[in-house]
């Protein structure tokens, strides 16, 4: 076994709220003039510089903020096909509805299995050169038996997190045919995309004709879930909708977007903070002219939230968590903590872990550096290309 030991950091972010002598006032462990030790792939030790152990090799980050990576809790990735038109055309007024996913549809289709994966690894390596080193990725653009599970075989290829998204919005060549596809996303479709997924979604958004009603939304989670998948689900995106009472009356891990919440939707997710996260992904707003979810509000009631990016080909083509970090401060009533917090430890809450997105001895040796000395740069300086995950060979996001 190797050890590194990763010394000049100015501060460190660790997450961690029971480290000893850690600064606990914003909840996120910080510790100035670090040391943290490595060890063929997980944290070995963390402390003040000056007590660090012994190890095989050191590196020294030069007076560099390092916080732990980012967990990206909602990507679609597996995707060919351009939609740039599409976003011009919102920019100067039309509205989003779901309906250009179809073109994504016919180009994923067509693509090889060589062509995606490549596509696929070019943006987890964007990720990670961001600072993210956890990422879910979702299918969805497939919506055929074939199709659908070599996408989300794809996707295992490069994290363990993975969403089967069949239920994505209704193809074409079903649109006068719902229950017949819906009865296919839960049957052979599911068959053959479950052994390499963990998790399901649905798009559950009523005003909308692309995508799946409350109760045809309730059988297809209810199906994934007799799968042995878990449940997450896209929500209250497009307008107020049944998507949040949904996601809280089945025990999904995640409700994601959120944009248009009531108050009875905030007083459920406030009551289900311990088992259903509001995932919020700014990006998404920013790309489709949308009001922006108020984060502020929900903190005060109590939700449990986390920031991911949402990168897809159509309503947010962009892999970055600082980008969502800093609309989330700006647009949504955050403070620099709780955004870095909601990226991080709330993400991994949406996945259900607890070895990612927090900097302990034991856990994996996720580490994102900055080329500033403190994490306020993220958003002092946006835009700013500062974040990168440290030591990407041989790793994979996870």
């Amino acid at each position: 076994m190797t050890s590194t030991v990763f010394t000049g950091i100015a501060e460190l972010v660790t997450n961690d709220e029971l480290l000893e002598d850690a600064d606990q006032s914003e909840h996120l462990g910080r510790l100035r003039g670090a040391a943290v030790v490595v060890q063929d792939g997980l944290i070995a030790w963390v402390g003040p510089a000056s007590l660090a152990p012994p190890a095989d090799d050191g590196h020294d980050v030069g007076g560099r903020a390092v916080i732990p990576g980012f967990v990206d809790s909602h990507s679609h990735l597996v995707f060919a096909g351009d939609r740039s038109a599409e976003f011009a055309a919102r920019m100067t007024g039309v509205p989003y509805d779901g309906g250009g996913i179809a073109t994504t549809v016919s180009a994923t289709r067509a693509a090889g299995d060589d062509e995606l994966r490549a596509l696929v690894g070019a943006r987890v390596a964007e990720m990670r050169a961001q600072g993210t080193t956890t990422v879910e990725i979702k299918g969805g653009y497939g919506l055929n038996v074939k199709d659908e599970a070599r996408s989300v075989r794809i996707a295992a290829e490069f994290t363990s997190e993975t969403t089967y998204l069949g239920a994505h919005v209704v193809p074409p060549e079903y649109a006068d045919r719902r229950s017949d596809y819906v009865e296919l996303t839960t049957g052979e479709m599911l068959a053959a995309c479950a052994p390499y997924a963990r998790w399901i979604d649905v798009f559950c958004e009523p005003c909308s004709a692309h995508a799946f009603t409350e109760d045809e939304a309730r059988v297809v989670l209810t199906a994934g879930r007799a799968a042995g998948l878990g449940l997450r689900v896209h929500g209250n995106q497009l307008g107020h909708g049944p998507g949040v009472r949904l996601a809280v009356e089945l025990g999904a891990a995640s409700v994601d977007h959120c944009t248009f919440l009531s108050g009875a939707d905030v007083d459920q997710l406030a009551a289900a903070s311990d088992t259903t996260v509001a995932t919020l992904l700014p990006g998404v707003e920013f790309s489709t002219r949308s009001p922006y979810p108020d984060a502020r509000r929900l903190l005060d009631a109590g939700v449990s939230i986390a920031l991911a990016s949402d990168c897809n080909p159509g309503t947010c083509y962009s892999s970055s968590i600082p980008f969502a970090l800093a609309l989330a401060v700006r647009e949504m009533g955050l403070t620099p903590a709780e955004a870095l917090l909601a990226a991080t430890v709330g993400s991994a809450k949406s996945l259900r872990r607890h070895d990612v997105g927090v900097i302990r001895a034991g856990g994996p040796a996720d580490l994102t550096v900055l080329d500033a000395p403190s994490y306020l740069h993220l958003f002092y300086r946006a835009g700013v290309p500062i974040a990168r995950a440290l030591d990407p060979v041989g790793r994979r996001a996870r």
